[in-house]
């Protein structure tokens, strides 16, 4: 397969998520998760942890790049109601189920990254990421795991899937976990991660409206590795977030599909698009030795040429100081 119909194929399935931070700190999250729909009403009235209604109106910038994953419904499909547990440490299945514009479970999808639904999970502040793949149950539609909260809070569900006819769909619910929350918001701009025994870092300069090139560096006890294996038809994926808003928007990772046995190292270099300025939360999952780990970074995109800048970091505060140095 050539590089440009790789990257369309892969780019369906791969996003940038956008988390925002907590308001209070150790507030309780209430006794509740998302409302269920009946099977009558389901195209009719809003989960109360979200809404179908239109989201604001966007930026230039936000207007030329596509901005999805905020809503529960799009193209004629919409994500049902989500069971999973209340709490953090109970372990019990989490469900849902795609429907159509009839409001009849979808049961046929076309397989993107060798799965044919990806589920994200993050919560508000921007932890709690998980990428994962649940089961599809074809009698009835229904897509589980097992599943265990290890905190408490509010959290985004996203599922990203391909239609039959080749569609691209990311949808999403907010589901409220009861508890105790202690929000861990990103405060600083984070471009290496110590994770396992892995040290990761991430080079490179996010441009609001328009793409930008990052590449990932990985290393191993100080050396650079060039055991990178192959995981959902990539040598890593970058799932990137823009705190405030919980948005998804697509990555690219660069290359040809590799094959079965193939390996890679210690670089693995995406095209992001980010749509505005601001904070962004990056995730880069990846495999060695038959194992998946996460490293997660923090950058700042800067206003592209010409801007007047952000709403909170006008053109020649020391906030566009700080963004010319990443």
């Amino acid at each position: 397969m050539n590089t440009a119909a790789r990257l369309g194929i892969y780019g369906a399935g791969l996003v940038l998520a956008f988390g925002g931070a907590f308001a209070i700190a150790a507030a309780v999250v209430p006794d509740a998760t998302v409302a269920a729909w009946s099977q009558d009403d389901r195209g009719a009235h809003s989960d109360p942890a979200t809404s179908t209604t239109a989201p604001p109106a966007t930026t230039q910038e936000e207007q030329e790049i596509d901005v999805t994953g905020v809503t529960i419904a799009q193209s004629g499909f919409m994500i049902g109601p989500i069971d999973a547990p209340a709490q953090p440490g109970e372990t019990s299945p989490l469900s849902f189920q795609i429907l159509d514009g009839d409001g009849a479970p979808v049961t046929a999808f076309e397989t993107a990254h060798g799965k044919d639904l990806h589920l994200i999970t993050v919560r508000t502040d921007g932890t709690g990421y998980r990428h994962v793949h649940p089961e599809l149950d074809p009698a009835n539609g229904t897509w589980s795991l097992p599943w265990t909260w290890e905190a408490a809070g509010s959290y985004r569900v996203y599922a990203d899937f391909t239609t039959t006819d080749a569609t691209s769909i990311t949808l999403s619910r907010m589901i409220d976990v009861v508890g105790t929350v202690e929000p861990q918001p990103a405060t600083d701009v984070r471009l290496r991660d110590d994770v396992d025994s892995f040290d990761v870092t991430i080079s490179g300069e996010l441009t609001a409206g328009g793409a930008s090139e990052l590449t990932v560096e990985v290393a191993r006890d100080g050396d650079p590795i060039t055991d990178l294996e192959p995981y959902l038809g990539a040598f890593g994926h970058l799932v990137a977030l823009r705190q405030g808003d919980l948005a998804y928007l697509h990555v690219h990772a660069h290359g040809d599909e590799p094959q079965p046995g193939d390996l890679a190292g210690p670089d693995v270099t995406f095209t992001a698009e980010a749509p505005t300025a601001g904070r962004y939360l990056l995730y880069f999952d990846f495999q060695v030795d038959g194992m998946v780990h996460t490293a997660q970074f923090v950058l700042d995109a800067i206003p592209p040429t010409g801007s007047a800048g952000t709403p909170d970091e006008p053109a020649g505060t020391d906030g566009d100081a700080e963004h010319d140095g990443h």
